[in-house]
């Protein structure tokens, strides 16, 4: 085995460690308040929700490569080409839609009561169930290109013709302009969601900060306090989406520059390094969950002074 492949496997190796065990836990936890509790919130449920998707992620597409790359076990023939892709391409995508809902209704949960953004934030919640079957639904459908074109990685120069190169497999289209078409498809799907994401963040973020001066404002030339709550929570904030734009900022620019490459790479250090940056947020995820959420550190035992301790309506932001 040579240094690249060596590389490879032990990055996807620190992701498949890191992001199985993590997201299980968080799923775990949650399903465990559930139990205890009778039920979920809504932002618990997007939670959770969230935290199987990611799984998903880091579990089929990162384990498998490890595995593949190890020559432990290889799946990745025709048929397992296609599940494998088209599972991570979906769980992939809900990820980002979730986290959007979860922004959002974040966002909405500071509105006034009564006013109609309250109103929506409520309907919201009545009607979460909905929202994520028409999120399956639309993801899936729009993950379907791997099942009519994944191959299992072999010597055949017709790969190399409008192929897109990911190791041990290869995503073959019947011509140039099916390729570009699936490519914007997809790029389209990811920059929307995460546009609407950063906006609801920033809209929270401004009501923190203006509701952080005027508590300043009460306080007066009283005592100098400690970081508040409200700062707390921005900065949280503040953190998810530079990370959230960060790697699927790169992933989404890769993805650009395979596309824009006039044939098919002959290498798979571009798909690989998007595979990474992409399931890098699935992995991490879990670490901020577990940090900010105190349901998830009552539930995993976690001593007090590893709790986060953000205002309410950010308890939840992941």
């Amino acid at each position: 085995m040579n240094s690249d492949t060596l590389t490879r496997g032990l990055l996807f190796l620190s992701l498949a460690v890191t992001g199985v065990p993590g997201n299980t836990a968080v799923i775990c936890a949650f399903l465990s308040v559930a139990y205890h509790e009778g039920r979920l919130s809504a932002a618990d449920t997007i939670v959770l929700h969230l935290a199987s998707a990611n799984l998903m992620v880091v579990g089929v597409r990162c384990l498998l490569e490890v595995l593949a790359t190890f020559e432990i076990h290889n799946v990745f023939d025709d048929t397992g080409c296609k599940a494998v892709i088209f599972i991570y391409r979906t769980s992939r995508s809900l990820s980002i839609w979730l986290t959007f809902v979860l922004s959002a209704y974040q966002c909405l949960s500071v509105a006034p009561p009564g006013s109609r953004w309250a109103a929506v934030r409520a309907l919201l919640a009545q009607y979460l169930a909905v929202l994520f079957l028409a999120l399956w639904l639309i993801n899936t459908s729009m993950s379907a290109a791997p099942l009519l074109f994944a191959v299992g990685a072999r010597n055949d120069s017709r790969l190399l013709q409008n192929g897109i190169n990911i190791e041990f497999c290869f995503l073959s289209f019947p011509s140039r302009l099916s390729r570009d078409a699936n490519g914007a498809v997809q790029v389209g799907r990811d920059v929307v969601p995460m546009a609407l994401m950063a906006t609801a963040s920033l809209v929270l973020l401004v009501f923190l900060l203006r509701h952080s001066r005027q508590v300043k404002g009460r306080r007066g030339g009283g005592a100098r306090q400690g970081p508040s709550a409200e700062r707390r929570a921005a900065l949280t904030v503040i953190t998810l989406v530079t990370l959230y734009v960060l790697f699927y900022g790169v992933d989404n620019g890769l993805w650009v520059y395979t596309l824009t490459v006039p044939q098919t790479l002959g290498s798979s250090l571009i798909s690989d390094l998007r595979i990474f940056f992409s399931s890098l947020y699935a992995a991490v995820s879990p670490i901020v969950i577990i940090v900010s959420n105190r349901k998830v550190n009552k539930q995993l035992n976690f001593p007090e002074y590893v709790r986060g301790n953000f205002m309410k309506p950010c308890l939840n932001v992941f």
